[in-house]
């Protein structure tokens, strides 16, 4: 029998946060991390540094975000849609191409618009074979209509209906926007007869995300991805018939837990009592351990949204409020602001869970990776509000 807690570690365990990283961070590292989540979702809010970068510090320290753009311009990753938009693994390229093949003919915002726009697709892809690899800025919008999709002009929508079909790739950022290119000038791999089909693809992303997750409940699975439940279902039962998966009791789930047969062992040490959580650090709200607001709920008992899209009357906890992982609980939330050009890291809002109170270990350690979390962003002078706990006060003014 595997309890709620015991699930818990394994999930904090396999995403990479239930200890400090063991050594200094490194360029190596970001490609390992990222292959560990499987994904890393890509979002562009930049109160503090953004999502992508966040949620590798949050694994591996004070490493160089730069590290990141260049796994990314040295072929290591890959940009498409998973969970969200993403960064992966580019050995994953062949189960993604078939995402993209289908949505190239089955999927209508898709196929349509194409369809009824072979002169400006026709443009695009022209202009990128003889100028190389252009960002969206580079095409002027040539007409004054409004056409709809959030007032994008055609060049815009032609190139990102390029990209979801698979025809353009984007082979590096600079200054976080896309660039794209020709398909055929980022990756050799072109011939799509090797291309698993749906059922492979969806059985091979079902296995992954359940070895990734290190235990999970099924009504986990789906979102990880973002695949279609009744896939995930049949998915399932053939891991389960062919032994890569197990099924197993649980006193808090009552239809079981999943368990990838390569985490059999990592099971044991919870069960046995072996693994203990001894991480303190600053979530991502796009962060993979978070992202689904219900796994969230049913794990940590932690009610978490993102209020950055709400107006200020409604908002709770702040605009881009940061949940705070410690020792393998989440304890409250943090609405930063990065002021890089005055070198200030403000706190605006500090709120911790009504059954948390914070004892002398969590001020040490929370006050350690504060410090930290603001040095990576270079704004050394760390700005509290005043309405905090006198002792959580004094101990935060110490870092000034």
């Amino acid at each position: 029998m595997i309890t709620r807690h015991q699930v818990t570690l394994m999930q904090l365990s396999s995403l990479g946060l239930l200890t400090p990283p063991p050594s200094k961070a490194s360029k190596s590292g970001v490609l390992q991390t990222i292959r560990r989540m499987g994904i890393l979702q890509i979002d562009t809010i930049n109160v503090v540094n953004r999502s992508p970068y966040l949620v590798l510090w949050s694994r591996l320290g004070n490493y160089d975000p730069i590290w990141l753009e260049k796994s990314h311009a040295d072929g290591e990753l890959f940009e498409y849609w998973a969970h969200a938009n993403s960064f992966i693994p580019m050995e994953d390229y062949p189960l993604f191409r078939r995402k993209m093949l289908e949505r190239a003919t089955h999927w209508w915002q898709v196929s349509e618009w194409v369809n009824n726009h072979q002169d400006m697709i026709a443009f695009v892809k022209e202009t990128i074979k003889e100028k190389g690899p252009q960002k969206s800025s580079d095409f002027p919008k040539r007409s004054g209509v409004n056409n709809g999709w959030w007032d994008w002009k055609d060049e815009k929508i032609a190139l990102d209906m390029l990209w979801t079909r698979g025809d353009l790739m984007i082979p590096f950022r600079k200054n976080f926007q896309r660039y794209y290119d020709l398909r055929e000038n980022v990756i050799d791999l072109l011939d799509d007869t090797n291309t698993p089909d749906l059922l492979t693809m969806n059985e091979v992303i079902v296995e992954k995300t359940i070895r990734i997750l290190g235990a999970t409940r099924f009504n986990w699975i789906a979102d990880y991805y973002r695949l279609k439940k009744v896939e995930v279902l049949k998915s399932v039962q053939s891991l389960i018939d062919k032994q890569k998966i197990f099924r197993v009791e649980s006193e808090d789930y009552p239809e079981g837990i999943l368990v990838h047969k390569d985490n059999l062992g990592l099971m044991d040490q919870a069960l046995n009592g072996n693994l203990k959580a001894e991480l303190t650090t600053i979530l991502s709200p796009f962060d993979p351990l978070i992202w689904d607001r219900a796994r969230t709920k049913e794990l940590f008992n932690f009610e978490f949204s993102i209020e950055c899209y709400l107006p200020v009357p409604k908002r709770k906890y702040g605009y881009f409020s940061l949940p705070i992982l410690h020792d393998g609980q989440l304890i409250g939330r943090m609405d930063p602001k990065a002021h890089r050009k005055e070198k200030i890291f403000e706190i605006k809002s500090l709120h911790f869970e009504s059954w948390f109170t914070p004892d002398e270990h969590f001020l040490d350690q929370f006050t350690k990776t504060l410090k930290n979390f603001a040095n990576w962003h270079q704004t050394p002078k760390i700005l509290i509000p005043e309405n905090l706990d006198e002792q959580l006060k004094k101990k935060l003014s110490s870092l000034q």
